[in-house]
């Protein structure tokens, strides 16, 4: 029996008519256990999940609808198919009414049975594609959604929009946290092939002994854990687009067999000799210098030329600093939205400097993380400040204010300068905590009196050199 036939479970408790039913749909292609009793049929549900379950509604001791009404609640995505008899039409309908797929009606013909079984599971599997689908277009991947304004993300938008319409493949490069899997989603989304699937593979987080199998799928028995047989994401991604991030970290014997994918169009699951063909359009990304690999002989020069067909650079946050203010709008509108309740929260000036001032080595992804963790100090307020930034912004800040404190030529009163930063600080902590003294000192790990007596001594001083 094939590996992939539907498991279905069949209750009724005429013996004759349920054992011929059996043998037939056995026949077709279905796993069939028998059940002819109501607590036969509860007890097999108990143990195992069902694709189907066809039951009478007139059944000794537990009933159909009792029956149906279990298998629904544990398995909501089970096909429950209705048997009747004569006079009991309404019972059928009312069982419709409360998830049943179908009812047919006794005597009938076995091709009654498999043409309701064939649109129950057609039914169920367009279903399933449809809310894919519409999980994957909420998800509003789009050209026009990659946040920037600055030329170089200008001429980016541009080149996604003609690559998109090519069915070419495209080697992606750019730093870690550049945004590669966004863009490679975009290409799709915008492509002729965006009905379909867009499947994603991060070949450098899978082990290399199972990311052949998570690739290519497997049969059952090919290695040990293979318990069933199962479809790779090549081809779950037949007819769309398939997504190998971090491309740079396949082996040599993996490299070999993605060439002759690139090349033939078809693959063999592992452990089996049959042969798939397969439409799909690949993008790859990496983080890797693949030309330098190739170079070292760490990565095969024909696949890299069959990868880098379309060649597509994403910049790093560094080189498009007049992005930043953007995207940390973008980021404080979706993460605040996120909160409960939801909230509208602004950057202060001075905190946006300090972003923008930042090397941001981690790239976009860093600077999500950055804002996430200031609207998570932010507590509750409206607006973030400087002190709601990590601790490597907080240091970038202490340079950047010695940076602006340039050193004249007939020097600079020390004293002074360092009470002017120290009343500064006081200053902003009070405004922070609307006066509060209490709340402010906190900020500033001092004790209430000492900021008290600090404020009034820097004050003093301020009159008195004025």
């Amino acid at each position: 029996m094939s590996e992939n036939a539907k498991h279905l479970l069949l209750v009724d408790d005429e013996a004759a008519l349920r054992e011929a039913m059996a043998e037939r749909l056995a026949d077709h292609g279905f796993a069939v256990v028998q059940a002819p009793t109501g607590e036969d049929a509860l007890a097999h549900l108990a143990a195992f999940a069902f694709d189907i379950i066809i039951t009478d509604l007139r059944l000794p001791g537990v009933d159909g609808r009792a029956v149906l009404d279990a298998a629904l609640e544990r398995y909501p995505d089970i096909i429950a198919i209705i048997i009747t008899g004569f006079g009991t039409v309404k019972d059928a309908v009312d069982a419709i009414k409360h998830g049943a797929a179908d009812f047919i009606t006794k005597p009938f013909q076995f091709d009654a049975l498999l043409h309701v079984l064939g649109s129950a599971l057609e039914q169920r599997r367009l279903r399933a594609e449809n809310a894919y689908l519409r999980s994957q277009l909420e998800e509003r991947y789009r050209i026009d959604g990659l946040v920037g304004r600055s030329r170089v993300m200008r001429d980016l938008c541009q080149l996604l929009e003609t690559v998109a319409a090519t069915a070419s493949t495209v080697l992606i490069s750019g730093e870690t946290g550049t945004g590669k899997e966004l863009a490679a989603r975009a290409i799709h989304h915008n492509s002729p092939r965006r009905q379909n699937r867009f499947v994603a593979l991060n070949c450098s987080a899978i082990p290399e002994t199972l990311l052949e199998a998570e690739l290519f799928g497997h049969v059952r028995g090919a290695f040990t854990g293979a318990v069933a047989t199962r479809q790779g994401r090549l081809e779950q991604a037949h007819k769309g687009t398939l997504f190998l991030d971090e491309v740079g970290t396949m082996s040599p014997a993996l490299q070999a067999k993605l060439l002759r994918v690139l090349q033939e169009r078809e693959f063999e699951r592992v452990g089996d000799g049959h042969t798939i063909k397969v439409d799909v359009r690949i993008v790859a990304a990496t983080h890797s210098d693949l030309q330098k690999m190739v170079a070292d002989g760490t990565f095969r020069e024909d696949l890299f030329y069959r990868l880098n067909v379309i060649p597509v650079k994403l910049p790093p946050l560094r080189e498009r600093r007049d992005d930043i203010a953007l995207l940390v709008q973008h980021f404080l509108q979706k993460l605040g939205a996120e909160q409960s309740p939801a909230r509208a929260v602004t950057m202060s000036q001075e905190a946006m400097r300090v972003l923008m001032n930042y090397d941001w080595p981690g790239n976009v992804r860093q600077l999500e993380n950055v804002v996430e963790r200031a609207l998570a100090f932010s507590q509750g307020r409206s607006q973030i400040e400087l002190s709601d930034l990590g601790p490597e912004l907080q240091k970038l800040t202490a340079s950047a204010d010695a940076r602006e404190g340039w050193f004249p030529d007939e020097g600079i009163d020390l004293e002074r300068y360092i009470e002017g930063l120290e009343l500064s600080l006081i200053r902003r902590s009070l405004e922070r905590t609307q006066g509060n003294k209490v709340q402010a000192a906190r900020l500033l790990n001092l004790k209430r009196t000492t900021l008290i007596e600090k404020l009034k001594r820097l004050e003093r001083s301020t009159v008195t050199n004025n």
